[in-house]
């Protein structure tokens, strides 16, 4: 396939995201890259992906070694989310508020769906936050799977991930602690963003300091505050999260 690549959209600690075209048809798609020889990351994440297919979950188009500025290129093709990420929306609204509650409940639903197909599939996302959840045309989708691994007896030693991964604040306690990190730590991080995304603040207030931020969420025993405006079913929601 050829195609072009435009302007960097995201930078991670592994990987850089950049909008692509494909010179044939003038698709705008996304491409996530880093050179070939530090690419054992994002070669995990692509033989995750391209085993899944959810309308709840960034489209996977293919992979791709390319020759760039003298060096090798590893990059794997994706689907391009106009709308950005949620964290871009919430940020957007300034004003410290956060999304409407409609937005709330359908992004929730959305990362609920998502999460149950990757559940049922033996994937763990691991670091599922506002910012890993793009804004389509269609609705929100999880994306970003650079922490993600499969879980179950059968898994192959390409597919673990052997080190704790994740965002401090999003993590659950038995993760904070350097525990399992499976299945029900989604769920608490999905928690977390919910909050996040209604009231446009973090779900640990003060908690600015990453190693704070662990042993608290570790080891205090204590749960996100869950807003007083939720409605009982939403405090429901979050409690059985957190």
């Amino acid at each position: 396939m050829g195609w072009t690549r435009g302007r960097t959209i995201g930078r991670g600690s592994t990987a850089v995201v950049s909008i692509a075209t494909d010179n044939g048809s003038g698709q705008v798609f996304a491409v996530k890259s880093t050179q070939l020889s530090d690419s054992e990351f994002l070669q995990r994440e692509q033989r995750i992906l391209c085993t899944l297919t959810s309308p709840h979950i960034v489209a996977y188009k293919g992979c791709g070694i390319s020759s760039e500025n003298g060096g090798s290129v590893y990059n794997i093709f994706l689907e391009y989310a106009s709308g950005g990420t949620v964290a871009d929306e919430i940020r957007e609204r300034g004003g410290g508020g956060g999304l409407d509650d409609g937005i709330v409940r359908s992004y929730t639903r959305a990362m609920l769906l998502g999460l149950e197909y990757l559940h049922c599939n033996g994937v763990a996302h691991c670091d599922i936050k506002s910012q890993n959840v793009l804004v389509a045309g269609n609705g929100a989708k999880i994306a970003d799977f650079g922490c993600a691994k499969r879980v179950g007896d059968d898994v192959s030693s390409d597919d673990w991930a052997p080190q704790i991964m994740g965002t401090p604040l999003y993590m659950a306690p038995e993760v904070a602690r350097g525990e399992e990190q499976s299945f029900p730590a989604d769920v608490w991080a999905l928690g977390c963003t919910v909050i996040e995304m209604a009231t446009g603040r973090p779900p640990w207030v003060g908690l600015s300091n990453p190693v704070t931020a662990l042993y608290r969420i570790g080891f205090s025993g204590d749960a996100p505050e869950i807003p007083k405006f939720f409605s009982k079913q939403a405090k429901d929601f979050v409690a059985k999260s957190c």
